[in-house]
């Protein structure tokens, strides 16, 4: 069972402990780095509120707070479902 709703993103935080160097040469220590970024979406399914987490690779669009998703949910099981984000 699939269904779709709309999340907003409560908050972005920056993953500074792990840097990935996107050139193969530096000139100094932050050339060329990008971080990854852990998001927290909430959403409401069937009138109650979901907190979910969804981790974002270094180098992709970072995604701002308060920002809407239109999102995809696939049901597992009646405790843990997947999170799909169409952006």
């Amino acid at each position: 069972m699939e269904k779709e709703t709309m999340g907003t993103v409560i908050s972005v935080i920056k993953q500074w402990w792990l840097k990935v160097n996107r050139k193969p040469a530096r000139v100094h220590a932050m050339d060329g780095a990008a971080f990854p970024h852990t998001i927290k979406v909430k959403y409401t399914i069937d009138g109650k509120d979901y907190i979910c987490r969804k981790w974002i690779g270094a180098g992709n669009k970072v995604l701002t707070r308060e920002q809407r998703l239109k999102l995809s949910i696939v049901k597992i099981s009646h405790r843990k479902q997947e999170l799909n984000s169409n952006q």
